[in-house]
Parts: C-alpha cells; structure tokens; sequence
C-alpha cells in the first residue's frame, strides 16, 4: 500500500504542478469571485484528475489506443473552451467599466458562476484533455505497474485516492492564491487589470495547446 500510496501523490502532483491554462483560469477565477466558488473549482479539476487516474490504472495499456484517434479533436474542444471562457471573462470586465461612474446599468453585469457550475466548469474543462489520461496511463505502464503499486483493487484505490489528495491539494494552493490576489486588487481597477490579464495569459495558453 505504501508503493501505492507514494506513486499516486507523485502522479498527481505531477500532472498538477504545471500551470497551464486550466491553473490560470482557476487563480483568475477565484480572484474575481470568492474562496468557496474557487475551492469548488479545484475540486473539479481534481475530480477529473482521480477519474483519469482510475481509468489508466483499470485499463493501463488499452487506454491509449482508444485515445488517440480521438486526441486531437478533444485537445481542440479544450482549447476553445478556454478561449470562450477567457473572451467571456474579458468581456464582463470591460463592461463594469471601472473608470466611469455608476450607473443602472450594472445592476444587469451577468452574476458570478456559482461553486458548482465552477465545479462543473473545471471538471469538464479537465476531462476534455486527453493527454491527462495518457499521462497516467504512461505511469502504470512504466512505472508503478512494473514495481505492483497499481496491482489489486485496494492498491488502486489508494492510488488514485493519493492522485485526487495531490491534485487538490495543489488545486486548492492556486486557488488561495486567487483569493489572495482578490482582496490585494479589491479596486475596480485593479480588478479590471486582473480580469483583462488573465484573460489574456489563458487565451495565449489556449492557443498554444491548440497549435501545439
């Protein structure tokens, strides 16, 4: 169990850590929002991250014959998701219009997601990326599947449960780090600039995978 327990956490921090667009919507995210919404949301990525993991530690090899075909067309659709999340996100910035006054208007500003349509959002936007599963499945086949840290059904529970405890965990530091950014840009400038920028940082990451 111990084999287990340790080739889950490192799987899982190893396919959080990275940030990527995902990690950078989530800090945008929770900086413009709140610290529940943006847990919510890092839950959702984390929940994607435990799926795959459980579905490559089942399946192991077979998985990715299965995936390839279908990779590009999914690694597409994840990017341009998150480039209508990033326009979306850059367009209601642009319409509180922080350097003019208040007005009526801004009573009809679209309302934040809540925590489970953040929850929904990010763990779709998670599943669309088929490299997640390839990833884990390169894993079993190349490491924790030869040394037996995936072999049995209990060694495989504790695996992905330690792929899911990893992937939070780090979720969750990105999102404190939105909702810390959040309360030091508490202005309506400084939000401006922290919507606008974001939007651009996951925009450019988005096309990246998508010509990528």
């Amino acid at each position: 169990m111990r084999a287990a327990l340790v080739a889950g956490l490192l799987a899982g921090f190893g396919v959080a850590v990275p940030v990527g667009a995902v990690g950078a919507y989530l800090v945008a995210l929770t900086a413009r929002t709140s610290l529940r919404t943006g847990a919510c949301a890092a839950l959702g990525v984390a929940a994607a991250d435990g799926l795959y993991a459980q579905l490559a530690a089942a399946g192991g090899g077979g998985l990715a014959p299965l995936l390839e075909p279908v990779a590009g067309p999914l690694r597409t659709g994840s990017a341009l998701v998150l480039l209508a999340l990033a326009a979306r996100t850059a367009h209601g910035a642009l319409r509180r219009r922080p350097w003019a006054a208040a007005t009526p208007e801004r009573a009809s500003e679209p309302a934040p997601p809540t925590p489970a349509r953040a929850f929904l959002t990010l763990l779709g936007i998670t599943l669309l990326n088929p490299l997640t599963v390839l990833y884990f499945a390169a894993l079993v086949l190349g490491g924790a599947g030869r040394d037996g840290a995936t072999s049995g059904t209990l060694a495989r529970a504790v695996f992905v449960a330690a792929v899911f405890a990893a992937s939070a965990g780090w979720q969750l530091l990105l999102a404190a780090g939105g909702a810390l950014l959040g309360r030091a840009l508490t202005g309506p400038r400084g939000r401006l600039l922290t919507a606008l920028g974001s939007s651009a940082l996951v925009a450019g990451l988005a096309v990246r995978v998508l010509v990528g």
